[in-house]
Formats: C-alpha cells, structure tokens, sequence
C-alpha cells in the first residue's frame, strides 16, 4: 500500500541516481580540487555522446530510405532500436559498475558506442542496424552509470550538475540533429561519412576520460535489498510516466525532421528545426522543477508541460509552415519540462536513496522499453497511410496517456518499497 508520507526535502536535491548507490563504499573521497576540472570535462564529454546517435540518423533518414530500400516499418525499426536498448542493456550498468569500476566501464563502453555509430556508415543496412544496436546498448549502460559518478564526486553540487548534465545531453542532441546534413553536404553529398563522423566525439570523450580509470575499484562493503517496489502501484505509474514522455521524445528524435521535409522544408532547415527544440529543452529542463517546488505536490506542473508538450507536436504537424519556428519552442519547452518532472519524481516518490536508485532502474528498464513502441509506431502509421496527419491520434493518445500517469505519480506520496541492509 502507497504511503502518504511527505518526500524528504532533502531527497529532492538528489536527481542524480546512482548506479553503485548499493553499496557504502561507493561514496569515497571526492577528487583533488587540482582533477576535478578534468573530471568536470570528461562528465560533459560523455554526456553530449549521449544523443548523437539518435538525432544524428532523422535528418538523413530519407535518403537513407531512397538509397537503401527501407520501408517506413524497417525505418522505424531503425530508429526504435537504440531507444529499445536503453531499456534492455541499462540495467547491466550496475553488475559493470561492481565488477570493473564505474570509470573503467564507461571508458569500455565508450569505446563501444563510437564502434556502434562508426559501424552504421558500413555494411549497408546490415551495418545500420547492428551499429545502431552498439551505440544504443552504449548509451543505456552509460547513461546509467554516468550520473552516479556526478553525485559521487560532486555531492554538494548535485542540483548544478544536474543542470550540466542536462545541458550536456541536449546540447549533443542539438548540434548532431543541426550539423548531420551540413556534414552530409560537404562529404560530396553522401550520408555514410555525415554518421560516421559522431564517432570521433566519443573518441575525444575517452581520451579526456582516461585519467579517470585510476578511479576505479572502491572498496564495497554493505549490500542493501529492496522489496515490494515492482508491485507498488505508485512505482508503475511513475514508470508509466517516464516511458509514455520518453516515447514522444524518441518519435521526435527519430522521424520530427522526416514529417517537416514531408511538409516542405529542407532537409537543413528540418535538421535546424529539431535543433532549436532541442535547445529549448535545456532551459525548461532547468525551471521546471524549480517551480514545481513551489506547488504542494507535482500534479499541476506535469499537466502544463504534458500539454505543451502535445500541443508543439500538433503544431509541427497541422500548423503554417511560416509558424513552425514558434510551436518548435513551444514543442521544447514542453519535452525538456516532462524529462525534468520524470527524473525528479524518481526521487520525490522515493522514501531513501536506495530505493531511488531501484525505482530508476524500473522506470528506465521498463521505461525505455516501452518508450521504443513509439518510434515503431510512428513508421508503421506512416506506412500504412502513406503520410504523416494520423500521428495527431498517437500524439494525443500517448499524450494524454502520460497525463493520467502523471497526474497520479504526481502526487505527494511515496512507495512502500524499503531498502534493507544484508550483512
């Protein structure tokens, strides 16, 4: 039974989840102020790799249809893959994490995710495919192993750094979905070397990460168990949540610049398009849960970004060409306010930070795999109807999907989950 106890305030803080948070020995002595700044690098290296390979593949996805032969199903294939991998590989962050080190993991899996993107210009669609597949399971582990090294090393700057950290993300987002035609162009027109080329960024990434692998091999002492989450209502609507917003994020990453060139636009000025949104998001994914504290509960700041959220996704589909610059703003400003909302109800939901950790590894595993529905989705629709105005229906079914969810996570209650210390 959900219990109606108020979040601790302190928890709120904490919107970074920590992949080792299992064990005491985790939280060991922060770095040298003198390694920090590298360290600092490295963190927003790593995180700008982190979205690369999903928006990096939208805006030359119509020429990589023409050239290969893909239907719009297959095409959704493509694009669902790397999101269904964020589900399926990020729950072995932790097993990694414990074995190897979360410095040394990341640095391994660096090296994947640039093979994974490098191999998507090779091989044809056999490559893109099992590229994709790479760079996707890359960023699943990655993505999960990254914030618990933040939160680790930067515990009284939790809040800043998730402000970087986000910055970050959507920053490599931006310039992948911006830059990738440009790239295409100067490469004489061809798609394969535009892809190819987000692989040096990771490389760069590893190089000022390396350092970091003397940081490995803490020392863990205390195991905890955690009970009764997966069958606590409230941890499935939360995990609800997560999945439904990320779903309508992926379906922009992946086909927002196809349905703009399918309207009129350029391919550059689709690319440019999903930029400025993307961008955007970075200064709702900063206000929104400075402004949600003001409320007693979640419930009102969820049902606004959710429906700016659906209305930006209406907009780029049925308003005025010469309007879509605006509902592109307004499309950002709504998806960067739901992610912020669903990382922080992770915590605010959570009793302690050991069943934080739990809940984010439900809502992530079980999350993003729900989320890769969506991309899939949006290509069969496509497929099927041989343009792009039914998706209005699946906008507004998994919108207002995520609202109820939301509604419901987005009260002042905590899961009955408890975490206990095994000797």
């Amino acid at each position: 039974m959900t219990q109606h106890t108020r979040p601790d305030p302190t928890l709120a803080d904490e919107l970074l989840i920590d992949a080792e948070i299992d064990d005491a020995g985790v939280q060991a002595t922060p770095p040298p102020a003198r390694f920090r700044w590298l360290l600092l690098l490295g963190l927003v290296l790593i995180g700008i790799n982190l979205r690369p390979a999903l928006s990096s593949l939208s805006p030359v996805l119509g020429q990589i249809k023409t050239e290969t032969g893909l239907s719009g199903a297959l095409a959704g294939l493509l694009t669902t893959l790397p999101v269904l991998c964020l589900g399926v590989f990020g729950p072995l962050a932790p097993r990694l994490a414990l074995r190897f080190g979360s410095e040394k993991a990341i640095a391994g899996v660096l090296v994947l995710l640039a093979a994974g993107v490098a191999l998507r210009s090779q091989l044809g669609w056999l490559g893109l495919f099992a590229g994709s597949l790479m760079a996707g399971a890359g960023i699943g582990i990655i993505g999960v192993l990254l914030p618990g090294i933040v939160k680790r090393d930067f515990p009284r700057q939790a809040s800043l750094m998730t402000g970087v950290y986000t910055m970050a993300l959507c920053l490599g987002a931006a310039l992948a979905a911006g830059a990738t035609v440009p790239l295409a162009t100067a490469f004489g027109g061809h798609w394969q070397p535009a892809l190819a080329f987000w692989a040096l960024p990771a490389l760069l990434a590893l190089a000022v990460w390396w350092p970091q692998m003397k940081q490995s091999g803490s020392a863990h002492q205390v195991r905890w168990q955690v009970s009764g989450l997966w069958r606590d209502k409230l941890a499935w609507q939360v995990t609800g949540f997560m999945g439904l917003q990320s779903s309508l994020s992926y379906i922009v990453f992946g086909w927002l610049p196809s349905i703009l060139a399918d309207r009129g636009l350029t391919p550059l000025a689709a690319g440019l398009m999903l930029s400025l949104s993307t961008m955007v998001q970075v200064a709702a994914a900063l206000a929104v849960p400075v402004l949600a504290q003001r409320f007693a509960d979640q419930r009102i700041p969820i049902a606004v970004v959710v429906s700016m959220t659906l209305a930006g996704l209406l907009g780029m589909l049925y308003a005025p060409l010469d309007q879509l610059w605006l509902w592109a703003v307004v499309l950002g400003l709504g998806q960067g306010g739901t992610f912020s909302m669903a990382l922080s109800l992770l915590v605010l939901r959570s009793p302690d930070s050991h069943v934080a950790a739990h809940l984010s590894g439900m809502a992530q595993g079980v999350g993003y795999t729900l989320a890769s529905c969506g991309p899939l989705a949006a290509g069969i629709i496509h497929d099927r109807t041989g343009g792009w105005s039914a998706l209005g229906v699946l906008f507004t079914l998994v919108a207002l999907s995520a609202l109820a969810l939301g509604w419901q996570g987005g009260r002042n209650q905590l899961v009955s989950a408890r975490a206990v210390p095994l000797n």
